[in-house]
Formats: C-alpha cells, structure tokens, sequence
C-alpha cells in the first residue's frame, strides 16, 4: 500500500501529504507521522519530501499539537468525515522561518490514514502586497454588465481611501482627473475599443496634492466581441515626474516629435503609392518601350517628392517628365502630387510643349511656396524627334552605338525660384535601337562620391544592357539599376526606340 500511496501523491503538483497515525499502548493516537507527500510542495522551513518523509508531525511542527489543525486531524481519523480549516494561521518559532503563515486545509481519511490537502495564502498575498508597494501599484476591475468594482489594496492607498468606504465609482474616478486631462480618458476608450492596450498618463486630485498616473488598461470580451470586463493597473509615477530633468522632458518631446515624423513619412510613402502606382513591367506608347522603377531610400524617414509621368497626348506625341520637389515627408508628397496632377491637366486640354508646361509648373510651384526640379520631354513618333526642357533637373543620359552621353545641354532655372523665369527647348533626333535614361538625382549622388563616377558607373550599366543579345535593354536595366543613394529616394523613367 504505502508504495503505491507514495507513487501516486509524487506526481501531484498541489501540497499533499499522507499521515499515518502512531498509536500508544492503549490504542491512542498521539501523533502522526509523515508517510508520503507530493513531489513539488515545501513546508514552511522550505523542507521537500525526502527532509519530511518518515517523521512526525509533532517533532518538526510541535506548535501545532494541540492546536485547532491537530483537532481536525484527531476528529476525521476518529469518525472519517472530511473536514476543513479555511485561513488555518502556523506559527513558527524558529528561525529563519516566515513567523505567521496562512493555509486553506482540508483532511480526507483514506487508507487507513489523513489525506492532507493544503493551499499556502500568505506568500501570494505577500508578494502581491509587497508588489504594490514597492511599486507604487494598484489594480483595479469592473465588470461592465454588472457595474461592480474591486480594487487591490494599492488603490486605496494611491487615492488615500479608507478601505472600509470600498472602492469608487467609476464616477468619482473620473471626478478625481485634473482636467486638462480629462481628454485623455476618452482617448483611452478609443484605444480600448480598437482592441488596443491603452497605456496613458495623467494627473489626479488627492485632497490638496497632485500625483500623476500611470493607467495600463484592457478588456475581456464575450464571444460576440462585446466588452464585459476592464481590468486597470495604476501606478503612481509622481516621483519619477517631478525628478526629472530639463533634459529628460526634452528628450521625451523629441521622442514623441520622431514618432510623428516616422508616421507622416509613412503616410508619405502611402501617398506616393497611391498617386503614381509602379507599373509591374516595361509597357509600350506608339514605337517606345518605357520602364518606370523607384527606388526608396534605405532611411524611412527620408520620403522625397520624386515623381514621373508617362502619356500620349492627344494629337498622338507622347509627353515624358520627371521631377523632384525639393525637401522630404509629407509637405514634399503633397507638393509632388500637386504637379504631377496640374501637369496631367494640362497635358490633357491643350497639346503641351515642354517649356510652356515647365512654365505653368513654376507658377504653382510659387503658389505653393515650394521649389521643384523637372524635365518634359514630348516624342514626335512620326519623325522620331524628342523636343524637352528642364528646371534645374540633372541631364538625361542617351545611349546609342555603343556610347552613353548626356543630352545636349539647355539650360532652365530652379522651378519656384523666379515668376520671371522662361525655359527653352531643344530638339534631338532619335534613331531605332536608342535607350534615353531619365533619373532623379538619388541615383547619382553618394556620401563622399563625385557625380562624375557615379554617371560613368550608370552609363556602363545602360551600354551592357543595350548590349544584351535578346534586344530587350529595359528589362536588363531593371536588374542592373537597384541600387541607388541611400539617403534619397529615386527615380527612374528610361525609353528604348524599338528598332
């Protein structure tokens, strides 16, 4: 019996102990003694099974004999009906030792011996206790269908409430809020009710002091999604508010401004995306192959204003731009947007020449206050000739024979520096199997790096793509050119006059 009784408490993981009785002469129990208990529970000396197993209760916890838990033991092995001793109080007289401890017990006779089961309450209160205080802590529940309300002991303490008055209602709650910030309880519902955790500080009113809060918040939900409990931990952050220093507030502002920006620079990128989407492959307008790409800088919050254009017109010529609006973030997305539409007007209702569509580009660009880089260009596809003209926007490069050069110079000022400016246009001649490469200047501006490398390293790149045998130079370029500035963003529209 005894094996098999020890086999079975070893693999339960609650505090259990088997007793034997020790009887006198006469038949008598006078003790008990250890016979088995479960693998995993230490007594309050922090003695496990081996320490415990084959003595007796009366030699390691004298203090209990004669007590109400050896009462209990004496009555359930006398008649067999279980019994119980909830907030059963040890108390120990050695050192070293916890000097009161807390059980819920219950003795079950079985075997011809006491099933003990046994539930420490004071270390988890104590530690809980002890959790709040050091911390500043205090939890707090409300059931949401009931509208009933528990609190820890730390929260009668952060709001200095006599226990006995029993927690606030969710009314004197917020009463206690100071209120510029008010506002911020709302936006915790909101955080709430998006399935967030809301994680918010704010200032209260104790009698005649201020202290400030830290709320961390969540709710439990029914199976249709509805809120039916809100559990609340509060810690008091009064101290670590008042100590800190100027620099300390700084930097919590900067923080929150980076964040900021990190999400208008996202938003920026969204914007982009959605205003001139990528097309998946190069595509064809009259007897041109175009490719389009873009390439984001490696710092996320280093969105540019860099756009591109790509139509026919309405008399057949095929209008060809790109631009860049100087600055980042959202201010240059919303600028890019602005002529990238204006020009896609205008193109649309009168058949547009490159200086007179940068002209009305400068003109907004002045009404915006912003200032811009671009370059027009529009193909005649039944002559085969480019007319283009630029703002401050860097030089396409052409590839033909062999040989990658800039397009003959013309010059044309910075879009938004004057409303005097005028820009002239030019012509080049386009042959069969010409490769024309339109850039923003992302791709050729490095840290440390003269231009000039960098425009001999991108018209390698052009002459070995015109050189692939398969005469599909645009699709080698889009293999070739990923790689651009890691600072800026870029972008590319690149042409190839089908042979």
């Amino acid at each position: 019996m005894l094996p098999v009784v020890r086999e079975l408490l070893s693999g339960i993981p609650a505090g259990c102990t088997w007793l034997l009785p020790v009887l006198d002469p006469q038949g008598a129990v006078v003790d008990f003694e250890i016979a088995a208990v479960s693998a995993h529970a230490r007594d309050v000396a922090g003695r496990g099974g081996d320490e415990r197993v084959g003595h007796r209760v009366g030699v390691l916890y004298p203090r209990m004999v004669g007590g109400p838990l050896w009462n209990l033991y004496q009555r359930v092995y006398a008649d067999g009906a279980p019994g119980k001793l909830p907030d059963f109080t040890y108390h120990a007289d050695t050192d070293g030792v916890a000097a009161t401890s807390l059980f819920d017990v219950s003795v079950h006779r079985v075997c011809g011996g006491l099933l003990v089961w046994w539930q420490r309450l004071d270390e988890q209160e104590r530690r809980r206790e002890q959790t709040e205080l050091l911390g500043n802590l205090g939890w707090g529940e409300t059931d949401l269908t009931t509208g009933a309300i528990t609190w820890s002991p730390g929260m009668y303490r952060i709001f200095e409430r006599d226990p006995a008055l029993g927690p606030m209602s969710t009314a004197e709650q917020t009463a206690h809020i100071v209120a510029d910030d008010q506002p911020l309880r709302e936006t915790a519902w909101q955080m709430l009710d998006s399935g967030a955790v809301s994680d918010l500080t704010f200032r209260i009113r104790v009698g005649d002091k201020i202290k400030h809060m830290r709320l961390l918040a969540d709710t439990a939900r029914d199976t249709a999604g509805k809120p039916v409990k809100l559990y609340g931990v509060v810690q008091d952050v009064t101290a670590r508010e008042n100590s800190r220093t100027d620099v300390e507030k700084l930097r919590a502002e900067l923080r929150v401004r980076e964040l900021t920006m990190v999400a208008e620079h996202r938003l920026a990128g969204q914007l982009q995306q959605i205003i001139q989407p990528l097309p998946e492959a190069p595509f064809t307008l009259a007897d041109l192959d175009v490719w389009v790409n873009y390439l984001p800088a490696e710092n996320s919050v280093r969105v540019g204003g860099d756009w591109y254009h790509a139509l026919p017109l309405p008399d057949g010529r095929i209008i060809l731009a790109i631009g860049d609006v100087v600055g980042h973030g959202l201010a240059a997305a919303t600028a890019m947007a602005n002529l990238r539409y204006a020009l896609v007007g205008w193109s649309a209702v009168e058949v547009g020449d490159p200086g007179r569509l940068l002209s009305h580009l400068n003109q907004l660009c002045l009404r915006l206050e912003t200032t811009a880089t671009a370059a027009i260009a529009v193909y005649q596809p039944t002559d085969r000739t480019l007319r283009w003209a630029r703002a401050g926007h860097p030089l396409p490069l052409h590839h033909r024979a062999g040989r990658t050069t800039p397009l003959a110079r013309v010059d044309g000022l910075l879009l938004g520096a004057t409303a005097a400016a005028t820009y002239r246009e030019t012509v080049c001649q386009l042959h069969p199997g010409d490769l024309l490469l339109f850039y923003t200047d992302g791709l050729i501006e490095r840290r440390g790096q003269d231009t000039t490398d960098t425009l001999g390293d991108v018209a390698e790149v052009m002459a070995a793509a015109a050189k692939q045998p398969d005469g599909q130079p645009l699709a080698h370029l889009t293999t070739l050119l990923t790689h651009a500035s890691p600072d800026d963003d870029t972008c590319l529209l690149a042409i190839h006059l089908r042979p």
